[in-house]
C-alpha cells in the first residue's frame, strides 16, 4: 500500500475513493494521511467516516459530494467545522447523488457533459454555477447539465483480482465502475489475490478489467470499518462511536494518533484492535478463504501497467455477511510454489 500510494497519489491531485457503504477503502485513505498528502480534492457521491478524518488530517483542499455523514450514526464533524469555518478552510462543490454518478459516467465515456432532470424544482444550480442547461436539439426540452470528472486517480477495495488486475465485486455496488474508467490512474486493493483461472471461471463478476489498472494491492480487511461481502461485516461499533470522537478536535487527533501515524500499516492497526476478526467474521463458507496480511512485499505483474503488493498471510474464511447475498459455487483450492495460491473452480 506504501508503495502504490507513493507512486499514484500526489499533492493537488483529484481522488476518488470508492464505495457505497460497502468496500470503502480505509486503508488507502489511512496511507494517504500518513504520507501528508495535502491540497486534495476529494470525490465521492457519499463522503463518510474515512473523509471526515482525511479533512481533520489536513489532507482535503476541497470537497466535491452529493451528500456527506455518518450513516446511521450522525454526523462528520471534522467536515462539519470547516465548513462552519471553524477548521482549515474547505471549499465545496455539491450536487445530487445522481449528478456525481452523471459526472463519472461522462468522465468515463469522455464525454464533455452529461445531461439528467433531476435538478428540476432544486436550488443546487443556484448554489453551484457549474451545473446548467442545454435545449435538447431533438425534443427542445431545457435539460441541466453537469461537466465530466475525470479524477486523477481513482481507489477501488473489492473482494478479490488476479495479478493483472482484472477485479471482481458481487454485493453492494457504488460507481466503482464509472470511477476506475473515467481516472487517469486505478489502485484496486483486494482481500484476496486469486489465480486468473479463478476470474476466467467466474467472468459475470468482473467490474474492472485489469489493462485500466496501474496497481494492485493485497490488503485484507482493508476496507475496515466497512465491510467486504464475504470477508468480514460492518464494524458497526466503530461508526457510532465516531460520532463522539469526531466532536472533538482532540479526540480525533488522539485517533489519528494511534491508529493512523501511530501505525506502519494494516496489520499494526488490526493488531491494536484484536477482537475483530473474531466478532465481524463472516459465516463459514466452501467457496475460499481470504487473506489476513501479517507483511506485504511489492511485486511486480506480468502485465505491464499492473503492480501487485501482496502479502504472507495466514487465513480467514471468504464468506457472505448477514447483510449480502449468498454467493452461488465453490472454489477448491492448490497451493502452488511461491508467493501467490492458485485456485480452481469445481
Amino acid at each position: 500500500m506504501r508503495d502504490a500510494i507513493a507512486a499514484h497519489v500526489h499533492d493537488g491531485d483529484t481522488v476518488v475513493i470508492e464505495g457505497f457503504t460497502h468496500l470503502i477503502c480505509f486503508a488507502a485513505g489511512h496511507e494517504i494521511i500518513r504520507q501528508r498528502r495535502r491540497a486534495l480534492t476529494l470525490c465521492r457521491l457519499t463522503p463518510d467516516v474515512i473523509y471526515d478524518q482525511m479533512i481533520g488530517a489536513g489532507c482535503a483542499r476541497k470537497l466535491v459530494f452529493s451528500w456527506a455523514g455518518n450513516p446511521g450514526a450522525g454526523s462528520l464533524h471534522a467536515f462539519r467545522r470547516a465548513v462552519e469555518g471553524k477548521g482549515p478552510p474547505l471549499e465545496l462543490e455539491e450536487y445530487s447523488h445522481f449528478g456525481m454518478v452523471a459526472r463519472l459516467s461522462a468522465g468515463a465515456a469522455r464525454l464533455p457533459f452529461w445531461t439528467l432532470r433531476n435538478y428540476m424544482g432544486t436550488d443546487l444550480p443556484v448554489a453551484n454555477p457549474l451545473i446548467r442547461t442545454i435545449t435538447c436539439p431533438y425534443t427542445g426540452e431545457v435539460l441541466a447539465t453537469v461537466p465530466a470528472l475525470n479524477p486523477d486517480v481513482t481507489i477501488i477495495h473489492a473482494q478479490r483480482a488476479d495479478a493483472a488486475g482484472n477485479t471482481q465485486i458481487w454485493g453492494l455496488l457504488g460507481v466503482q465502475k464509472e470511477a476506475a474508467f473515467a481516472s487517469k490512474r486505478v489502485i484496486v486493493v483486494v482481500d484476496k489475490l486469486v489465480d486468473e483461472a479463478v476470474i476466467r471461471a467466474d467472468p459475470n463478476r468482473t467490474l474492472i478489467p485489469g489493462l485500466i489498472v496501474d496497481a494492485v494491492v493485497v490488503e485484507p480487511w482493508g476496507a475496515h470499518p466497512s465491510y467486504a461481502q464475504g470477508c468480514y461485516d460492518r464494524d458497526n461499533e466503530f461508526y457510532v462511536a465516531w460520532e463522539d470522537i469526531s466532536r472533538d478536535e482532540a479526540k480525533l487527533a488522539a485517533y489519528l494518533d494511534e491508529f493512523v501515524y501511530g501505525v506502519a500499516d494494516r496489520a499494526e492497526y488490526l493488531a491494536k484492535q484484536p477482537d475483530c476478526r473474531e466478532r465481524l467474521k463472516a459465516t463459514s463458507r466452501r467457496d475460499g478463504d481470504c487473506l489476513t496480511s501479517r507483511r506485504s512485499v511489492l511485486l511486480k505483474s506480468s502485465e505491464p501497467r499492473a503492480t501487485v503488493q501482496t502479502s504472507m498471510s495466514t487465513r480467514s474464511s471468504l464468506t457472505p455477511t448477514r447483510f449480502s447475498w449468498r454467493v452461488v459455487g465453490a472454489v477448491r483450492r492448490a497451493r502452488r510454489p511461491g508467493w501467490m495460491a492458485r485456485s480452481t473452480s469445481l
